[in-house]
């Protein structure tokens, strides 16, 4: 088991340095929308329509299409230190959308962009990569890369109706606009020096500090001034320092890791922090010791038992993974990530009862979110000679975007399977496919 865990580690660096891909978590998703949700209410958007996406890119980055689907980057997310300053970048982008900004994102555009992201998730226990499952290792296969492209360059007029239009959300949202400094004082910081040597005319965004002013003068105004906002909870706060902290965690190389969180913080952040990190560079007793701590702090914490199941996994613990991930399913079922990090151990595990326990799992995650990894693992719960595991290589590559194997496996599994049973008939959409 050490060396599949060597091998899981050596696949983390190619998959979370690649700039294109979508970070799949739960825990960070649900925190980023819980803090959102406000906007997008006083937005006139149904928050059970709204969809966040973490980027995996370093950029101090945001943006939103179709009103739902809001786009974060991990570079944004690691630097952004409140959830009110998270909350206000992503009232600016809205504020594209409702100033109409959005009108000329064509939905060709916006289609090729969501079909070009690879979903990765951050687990340790989905981690795994490979192509035919009869590999048996426990391994899956690594992120394609997404084109990168420009999404759509906007005035600088543009950029101050957002700003304004942002404001205005927040306030309706009665959440404190006052955010919307705390994020203009953190970006002046990062790029003074740069813009004191550029001409503000041959730019298409406004200057930083130029922003930083007309939202000072907004704040002043008496009916924005005079307003009572909500704050944001200590749990809520909490909660949005373990994202940081998990994300730190998982995409900072270990020394940097150790200079955020130092051994002198005692914070569950921290803790988290490191617990991650000694986990990714093999030091599997620290990270063990770690996430005991936090769950001794917090037992209700499911994600603290779901890094725990990646603990255990990577030791080769395939009972206690398994009880893990138990746990923190009953805390949070219905949980797409957990689910499939459950059902990669059990394929693992192969104990009695396992691989039908597997499949089961691995059905419920592609009917609410398919994922390459759900397809991947799948087939490997139906066995090689099945060829219902020929099919789900099949659509598992049709997800990678790679037509040739899917058609491949699609072809091996019309010879095995009973003709108009399901999966014969969904090989035969995939061979039938226009190239």
């Amino acid at each position: 088991m050490r060396k599949i865990f060597a091998i899981l580690i050596c696949l983390l660096c190619p998959v979370y340095a690649n700039a294109a891909s979508l970070i799949n978590d739960t825990e960070i998703e649900s925190v980023v929308k819980e803090i959102i949700t406000p906007l997008a209410t006083a937005a006139d958007i149904s928050p059970s329509r709204m969809k966040v996406y973490i980027v995996n890119n370093d950029d101090f980055n945001a943006f939103v299409m179709s009103g739902e689907d809001v786009y974060i980057y991990t570079g944004l997310l690691t630097r952004i230190t409140s959830p009110n300053a998270l909350r206000a970048v992503v009232a600016h982008e809205m504020g594209h959308m409702i100033g109409g900004h959005m009108a000329q994102m064509s939905a060709a555009m916006e289609a090729e962009m969501k079909r070009t992201m690879l979903i990765q998730a951050l687990g340790i226990g989905l981690m795994v990569a490979g192509g035919n499952p009869s590999l048996g290792a426990g391994v899956m296969a690594g992120a394609t890369s997404m084109a990168r492209q420009s999404i759509l360059s906007f005035s600088r007029d543009e950029e101050r109706i957002a700003d304004d239009m942002g404001l205005n959300l927040m306030v309706r949202a009665g959440m404190n606009p006052n955010g919307f400094l705390d994020v203009f004082n953190q970006m002046n910081e990062m790029t003074s020096h740069i813009e004191s040597r550029v001409n503000p005319n041959a730019i298409n965004h406004p200057l930083t500090s130029e922003r930083l002013k007309h939202v000072r003068d907004r704040l002043n105004e008496p009916e924005i001034k005079n307003k009572k906002y909500k704050s944001d909870s200590n749990d809520m706060i909490k909660k949005y320092a373990m994202v940081r902290a998990k994300l730190v965690g998982y995409l900072d190389n270990a020394g940097r890791v150790k200079t955020l969180y130092p051994y002198s913080d005692k914070s569950d952040a921290a803790i988290y922090a490191r617990a991650i990190a000694d986990m990714r560079g093999g030091n599997l007793d620290g990270a063990l010791v770690g996430v005991k701590t936090l769950i001794s702090r917090s037992p209700k914490n499911p994600y603290l038992y779901e890094l725990m199941g990646d603990i255990e996994y990577a030791y080769g613990h395939y009972d206690d993974s398994v009880d893990a991930y138990e746990h923190a399913l009953k805390s949070r079922p219905k949980s797409p990530q957990i689910e499939t990090a459950l059902a990669v151990v059990l394929t693992e595990r192969n104990k009695l009862g396992d691989q039908e326990r597997a499949i089961a799992l691995c059905k419920h995650v592609i009917l609410v979110e398919e994922s390459p990894l759900a397809y991947w693992t799948l087939a490997r719960a139906y066995g090689e000679d099945d060829g219902r595991s020929d099919w789900a290589m099949a659509e598992f590559y049709r997800m990678q975007k790679s037509a040739d194997k899917s058609r491949e496996y699609a072809k091996r599994a019309k010879k095995k399977l009973q003709k108009n049973s399901p999966e014969y008939i969904k090989s035969d959409d995939i061979l039938n496919q226009k190239k």
